[in-house]
């Protein structure tokens, strides 16, 4: 009995000193004056083994210590106070005003750039290139540096082949977000239109985001501004080479003449318009813009349903567009089908589709809007002249594609 009173008494022993350096070893991890604790912790431990031996040794010399010990014990106990009162202050309060200010939480560790921003905003632009290279060198991914680096070099320094090597440095680390990739990469395509007039090198720019990310919502945004280089381009040929323009002479006596109808501009031809996008489309087909241009042709002008339902349905089938696009362009195909002779039962499918791929854009809303009311609508149609029938144009007009990928009809 009395070695299994030994056995749990040791235990709890150890369990209390166990306690007792897990508290000591977190708090000392916590404290901010680690120096100062353990200096508590010592004159805490020496003055109550002094307390301790001054009442034994008392208590042995058979003297009435009665009186003593509380004496000892309060002068323990103020000493005691005087050490530890603050800490226990600290320790209490600490848990409210971690609420304001964070408290131990480490924080995180953030480039500064104020230093450099100051430095350009007085103009010392090298100065300002130097506080940021060193934030830098410190935090060699953050988009935030990157960009004043080299937007310092590009506006202030006008060096621009340094800016594009400062992007390209950036752009070289295999986890560099998509985002963050493409953002440079456009950023530095607009300031070689704006500040280099080079086209050319903008393309090359845009065309890193879809070699770096094909077939991605990202690579198809840059692929619709390559496709629009050629009129930027021709827009900087006339700044840099203007000519004087022909203005033809007004009409004498306007307001004596019966009609105004032939001072008004001539549209241009919806085949030339067409013959004008074929071509574009040719060298830019994810150009869907021009694409949707040439099937609302395709419908309206031709009378080509399916022609207009083989552009549309290209531009729907692409991987990775988002939804709004999509939806945009399966609106404009009920709105299509309905005006050229679709039947009902096309149109709903057209128009169920918007409602279930995207149930969470508004344009479901008006999708749905519309199915609940698509009889009625039918039936106005129906009741109107109808015009006169137009001949049957050649199959293949302009490009000859493909089947798209899923009958969007």
């Amino acid at each position: 009995m009395a070695t299994m009173r030994y056995i749990v008494d040791g235990f709890l022993a150890l369990v209390t000193l166990v306690t007792i350096g897990w508290v000591a070893i977190r708090a000392l991890k916590d404290s901010d004056h680690r120096s100062g604790l353990v200096a508590r912790w010592i004159v805490t431990a020496a003055l109550i083994a002094g307390a301790c031996h001054f009442a034994v040794k008392l208590w042995n010399g058979g003297l009435n210590v009665a009186w003593i010990i509380p004496f000892v014990i309060m002068v323990a106990g103020l000493v005691l106070s005087i050490l530890w009162t603050p800490a226990l202050s600290e320790w209490a309060v600490k848990p409210l005003t971690g609420i304001l200010d964070g408290g131990n939480e480490p924080q995180e560790a953030r480039p500064l750039y104020s230093a450099a921003i100051a430095k350009r905003q007085r103009g010392n632009f090298v100065e300002a290139v130097v506080a940021i290279r060193e934030q830098l060198a410190k935090f060699p991914n953050d988009l935030e540096g990157v960009m004043l680096l080299a937007r310092i070099q590009a506006e202030d320094l006008k060096d621009l082949p340094s800016a594009e090597m400062t992007f390209n440095h950036f752009c070289a680390n295999p986890k560099v977000p998509p985002r963050q990739f493409a953002a440079v990469m456009t950023t530095l395509a607009d300031w070689y239109l704006q500040f280099g007039q080079d086209s050319y090198s903008a393309r090359l720019a845009l065309e890193k985001i879809v070699a770096q990310y094909p077939e991605s919502e990202l690579a198809l945004v840059a692929a619709q501004r390559i496709a629009h280089l050629d009129g930027v381009e021709k827009m900087m040929l006339a700044k840099r080479d203007p000519r004087n323009i022909a203005v033809p002479q007004g009409v004498d006596n306007v307001g004596l003449l019966a009609s105004s109808e032939f001072l008004k501009p001539v549209e241009e031809d919806p085949a030339t318009q067409a013959g004008v996008y074929v071509k574009h489309l040719e060298k830019h087909p994810l150009d869907t813009e021009v694409r949707e241009k040439l099937a609302v042709i395709y419908a309206d002008h031709y009378q080509r349903l399916d022609m207009a339902v083989m552009e549309l349905a290209q531009m729907i089938n692409l991987p990775n567009q988002p939804p709004k696009r999509v939806a945009h362009w399966l609106t404009v195909l009920a709105n299509l089908q309905i005006r050229h002779g679709a039947d009902y039962d096309t149109v709903r499918q057209t128009l169920e589709k918007i409602v279930k791929a995207f149930p969470d854009l508004p344009v479901a809303q008006s999708a749905q809007s519309r199915l609940n009311h698509l009889k009625l609508e039918f039936k106005g149609r129906q009741e109107q002249t109808p015009g006169k029938k137009l001949g049957v144009y050649e199959q293949n007009i302009g490009l000859k594609y493909g089947p798209p990928k899923q009958d969007q009809g």
